[in-house]
């Protein structure tokens, strides 16, 4: 009776009420009978404007099956069921989230995750046992001081809001590992020294699309960091330091970068890495660098960045919010070399066909944040094409012919509408990276995945796998899989948490002989 004490002594009109009868018509009976039993209860994508009272008073009030003396023998007594400890509310309309959040307390996952919310109770802090909060794709713009009590947390997942800063006394959170933070996608102009020095633990960090104009020197503080993104930013240059990491993964795409060259950028990670190491010993300019910083000090508002184009190699028309690039953008390139190519935060609705007169020389293309529904094939007439950035449109294809892209490597297809992992890709044997979270992904073929040897990486969250493949674990070149966020049982998230080699040598064991 101990657990009943405690969480009623959070609500003085607890007591030992029925449930609501208004309830059932929102959260069936039998779910909430079977999250007595398991602990866990998931009500995403129901529709709901506001959370049900019944759910937060689960392990509060008298269940309805126990007053009518149904499903409860003598083993089987109704106050010795389970506290909820995982609960999911994705994918609603929730505007709010009320102190009622306290009566959870035994909680160790809340995901919120694609709703409406603007701010967070400040009941949070009480979540004392909570390990993993995902409140991405939200319309937070603050975040209350009290998260920074949550010392258990170990997943943060603030992605896609609104957010201005980190709240003060963030490193408090110690015990992060899954990340310092996924919060990519909001307004953050600055990431200071004090965030990062007690996160050591960290493997991932997520800081793309925000306005962040520089990096910290404690970065190097983040020895167990394996992923770092900083794509899509404001930032023009790199502490030379961050060479010294063991990164497995860093994105700079979309950033005006002075101190590094773009062809450095474009040979991977490890490249970058070692020119950054190189550096630390003679941390003067070199000529060229120098000619790329005066290069970028250009008025934002030019419709043409003709510099960028001489001496970046870049075609960089973004952040406009057209509808199409106009010709006077390709008629800029004249005769000039371009690698890359940024046509991200629009709102093309298809590939601008022009883009195949770029074939022979553009390895990087950026088309993120617009509204396309289809790739054209003017797009898989680009042969040295390598990098390939589709993030955030309307995609649920991709056309048989980008198998004859022979050189690509990475691919984001993240916050699409894909419900499998298109065909076509497992024809790519050049891939490395395939970014494929926040879809509707039910399945992958292990047999045909096991073909790409060069597939390193591999992210497959927040989609809708029920189950994943033994075969998969097969697939013994894959250094990063990552795989939360899906419904499927198995692997628990124990080892979902020891990383990528542990999850592949469970899956191995389970392969049936």
């Amino acid at each position: 009776m101990s657990r009943l004490k405690g969480a009623a002594g959070r609500d003085t009109r607890a007591g030992f009420r029925t449930e609501p009868r208004d309830c059932t018509t929102s959260v069936p009976q039998g779910l909430l009978k079977a999250a007595r039993k398991s602990g866990q209860l998931n009500l995403s994508g129901r529709n709901l404007s506001e959370v049900p009272q019944c759910v937060w008073r689960i392990n509060v009030d008298i269940p309805e099956e126990a007053n009518q003396n149904l499903s409860f023998g003598a083993t089987e007594r109704w106050w010795e069921q389970t506290d909820l400890t995982k609960l999911i509310i994705s994918n609603n309309k929730l505007q709010s989230i009320t102190d009622d959040l306290r009566l959870l307390p035994a909680l160790t996952v809340l995901d919120i995750h694609d709703n409406q919310l603007t701010s967070l109770p400040s009941a949070i802090r009480e979540l004392e046992n909570l390990q993993k909060l995902n409140v991405s794709h939200n319309k937070l713009k603050i975040l209350p001081e009290e998260i920074t009590n949550l010392r258990n947390l170990k997943g943060l997942y603030l992605q896609h809001n609104e957010l201005t800063c980190i709240p003060e006394g963030f490193e408090q959170l110690s015990s992060l590992e899954d990340l310092e933070l996924h919060v990519g996608e909001n307004q953050i102009e600055m990431l200071g020294a004090e965030h990062l020095k007690h996160l050591n633990s960290i493997l991932v960090l997520e800081l793309r699309d925000n306005k962040l104009k520089s990096v910290p020197d404690e970065i190097t503080l983040l020895q167990s960091l394996e992923r770092l993104d900083l794509s899509n930013n404001d930032i023009s240059s790199l502490p030379y330091s961050l060479g010294n990491l063991h990164l497995k993964f860093l994105a700079l795409e979309g950033n005006p970068l002075r101190t590094i060259r773009r062809e450095i950028i474009n040979k991977g990670t490890q490249e970058v890495l070692k020119y950054l190491r190189s550096k630390i010993r003679d941390d003067r300019p070199t000529q060229s660098d120098s000619v790329t910083e005066t290069a970028m000090t250009l008025p934002s508002e030019s419709r043409v960045n003709v510099h960028a184009i001489t001496t970046l190699k870049t075609l960089d028309y973004s952040d406009k919010q057209k509808t199409s690039i106009p010709d006077e953008v390709f008629d800029a390139v004249k005769s000039h070399i371009v690698t890359s190519v940024n046509f991200s935060k629009n709102e093309l609705c298809e590939i601008p066909k022009r883009i195949v007169e770029l074939k022979e020389m553009v390895s990087d293309v950026n088309l993120s944040f617009n509204k396309l529904s289809f790739v054209s094939l003017e797009l898989c007439m680009l042969q040295k094409l390598t990098f390939l950035d589709l993030r955030n449109n309307f995609l649920n294809s991709l056309p048989e012919e980008m198998e004859s892209l022979i050189r690509l490597q990475m691919i984001n297809l993240s916050f699409n509408r894909f419900k499998i992992l298109p065909e076509v890709l497992y024809r790519i044997p050049t891939l490395e990276t395939v970014l494929i979270s926040n879809n509707q992904v039910g399945s992958v073929d292990p047999q045909k995945m096991k073909m790409m040897e060069n597939l390193t990486t591999l992210d497959l969250q927040n989609n809708d796998l029920l189950q994943i493949p033994p075969e998969l674990g097969n697939c013994v070149n894959l250094r990063t899989l990552l795989l939360d966020g899906n419904p499927f049982r198995v692997p628990r998230a124990a080892i979902l948490m020891k990383g990528t080699a542990a999850i592949l040598e469970y899956l191995r064991d389970r392969i049936p002989t």
